[in-house]
């Protein structure tokens, strides 16, 4: 029996295709994918709480993240075409194994609450109510004085006062409410009452003083492994896959000193064209079109020219229709002169070489460190194509893993001890507009609507894991195939984190507080703070009971405040993890008539 299943941003309108098969998402997307040359795609946790939570209320039975832990593409394994090295996905736990607040901490709650309906979502009868335009009540019965609510307002504008059971509920727009008892709203997905993250602390080790050495590469034909054919061969069947290089060697015979049209077109994804082995051009597609044409006027010398392409794969493609015959390399190259009459190179006499020249010496090996292969100077030559660089750096002190900047870099791939950290490409900038830091969560949700970093490289930070440095010297070694500056090149680690939590006194209680039947005078919200682990609370950075202004990073002092700062500090300095309940038995009503919270900024170090 086979059972169809959902993948999506939103799956609550799915169905089987049989009423006698479960409701089943397999893929419940967190953000999206990171692209070079695209900015950063990231999806609010309101939306996405909203969208696990329509599906539970609409029958739902399996549910599935897609990613719950990000994850890093080492080595030449990102998928494609030009699909970045951080596979981070902005899911609740990044690539680094931090965790990502208030995504992480929201999502608890939701399922925490999704648990507590367990009982009535699997045993109970369903009922449909419509409470208005947009507004509606999904109710399970276990009997009918005993039921669970989800109460949803799935308009994306207006905000709405509802009557359910005799009961006057307030439903802000997009969100769904979740009531175990039928009664108290225990969790809402637009109201965030989690801890944020606002930045972390970091160590920089900057490798500028190092001593660095190089091995330029040969252009073209290198070795006797090369061959001929009357023909532009597709890439990736010819490499295999082997490598993401491919030359196309060729000699243009011209009866005098001439200038000309180099007319190229390539199926994908990048290439780098030497006229009489100097650069001449790159050209380059995207993610969404990897093909690309480079038209480049040229000047040819009397009698032979050589013209060398080396062809380059980021990633192949890995999903989709017909995935695995999607094509890369040269089909079509056309010399044109100043009268326009052209000549097709494209059935010329072609030499290919698989890979590059330090590829099949092994420049990335730890073996090689020591190589005389290596050239050293007292100045590092900068700016250069095709060229291999080497280093040494000591790890910073710490358990935590490891970011390598390459934001001085062009493109290329770099290796940590002889483990590849991936592809770089840190001068493909993101389009200058489209971003926005405050991405409203409302309405149906895309992978372009929020964004972040626009003309900014997609990827300046590279994951080296801790288990792949050692005490003492390690190996940096790094192909750079456009020109780059190493000497700009760092090393950070996570030193600590400012974390912040800012609850209303009407906010729900913590779910895992929750007690059916329990008196209201019991349900008293608080601010949780917690450090990940090995940290703790060093400092408080800014505390307010009343009606503190701005978010987390920028809160200032309302027009009612209470100074709460030496509560907070007995409560949470030296801790893990801390707990404030926010409420005037506790610091007092000094605004009467006027709703307060609790805001609080926090230090977390060791």
């Amino acid at each position: 029996m086979q059972i169809n299943t959902c993948n999506g941003f939103y799956c609550d309108t799915f169905t089987s295709n049989s009423p006698s098969k479960p409701k089943i998402w397999t893929e419940d997307y967190t953000g999206w994918f990171l692209s070079f040359g695209y900015p950063v795609p990231y999806r609010p946790v309101e939306d996405l709480a909203f969208a696990v939570a329509r599906f539970f209320e609409k029958g739902g039975t399996f549910h599935n993240y897609y990613m719950y832990f990000g994850g890093t593409n080492f080595g030449r394994t990102a998928g494609g075409p030009l699909v970045a090295t951080s596979y981070d996905y902005d899911a609740p736990i990044n690539e680094y194994g931090f965790i990502r607040q208030p995504k992480f901490g929201h999502l608890r709650d939701l399922h925490m609450a999704i648990k507590l309906c367990e009982e009535y979502l699997v045993n109970g009868d369903h009922a449909h109510q419509s409470l208005g335009i947009n507004l509606e009540a999904d109710v399970y019965y276990k009997t009918d004085d005993d039921c669970a609510a989800f109460l949803a307002n799935y308009g994306s504008s207006v905000d709405a006062n509802v009557t359910f059971n005799g009961k006057l509920y307030f439903l802000p727009a997009w969100s769904v409410s979740i009531l175990p008892d039928c009664k108290n709203v225990i969790f809402n997905t637009a109201k965030v009452v989690a801890q944020k993250s606002i930045s972390d602390a970091t160590s920089e080790l900057s490798l500028s003083t190092s001593h660095w050495s190089w091995y330029m590469e040969k252009v073209g034909v290198w070795s006797n492994d090369s061959f001929t054919a009357t023909s532009l061969l597709e890439q990736i069947s010819t490499t295999k896959d082997t490598s993401d290089f491919l030359w196309y060697s060729t000699s243009i015979e011209s009866d005098e000193k001439k200038d000309a049209f180099l007319l190229i077109q390539s199926l994908g994804h990048a290439a780098l064209v030497f006229l009489n082995r100097k650069v001449l051009a790159f050209g380059y597609g995207y993610h969404d079109d990897a093909s690309f044409n480079i038209s480049e006027k040229i000047s040819l010398e009397q009698g032979n020219n050589t013209l060398d392409i080396i062809s380059m794969l980021i990633g192949v493609q890995n999903y989709g229709p017909w995935f695995d015959v999607m094509g890369a390399g040269l089909y079509s190259v056309i010399l044109a002169d100043l009268k326009n009459t052209k000549e097709d190179y494209s059935s010329n006499k072609w030499t290919y070489q698989v890979g590059t020249e330090g590829e099949s010496l092994g420049l990335d090996n730890t073996d090689l460190a020591n190589s005389s292969l290596w050239t050293r100077g007292a100045s590092v030559p900068t700016n250069q194509s095709l060229i291999w660089y080497k280093s040494t750096f000591m790890a910073p002190e710490g358990k935590g893993p490891l970011s390598l900047n390459l934001a001085s870099m062009g493109k290329g791939q770099a290796w940590v001890n002889g483990q590849s950290i991936g592809r770089y490409w840190s001068t493909y900038l993101s389009p200058s507009t489209g971003c926005t830091d405050h991405c409203d969560y409302r309405g149906t949700y895309d992978a372009q609507k929020c964004q972040s970093k626009c003309g900014q490289p997609a990827q300046v930070l590279y994951h080296v894991p801790r288990t792949w440095v050692h005490a003492g010297e390690n190996l940096l070694v790094l192909h750079e195939e456009l020109g780059g500056n190493p000497s700009k090149i760092s090393v950070l680690t996570r030193t600590g984190q400012e974390v912040c939590g800012h609850v209303f006194e009407d906010d729900s209680i913590p779910v895992d507080l929750w007690k059916s039947n329990a008196d209201s005078t019991s349900r008293i919200p608080e601010v949780r703070l917690t450090c990940d682990q090995g940290w703790k609370i060093t400092s408080i950075r800014f505390a307010s009971f009343g009606n503190p202004k701005g978010d987390c990073g920028s809160f200032a002092q309302g027009s009612c405040h209470t100074d709460v700062l030496s509560i907070v500090q007995q409560a949470c300095i030296g801790k893990k993890t801390c707990l404030i309940p926010v409420a005037t038995a506790k610091f007092g009503n000094l605004c009467p008539g006027v709703t307060k919270s609790l805001a609080i900024e926090a230090l977390c170090t060791s």
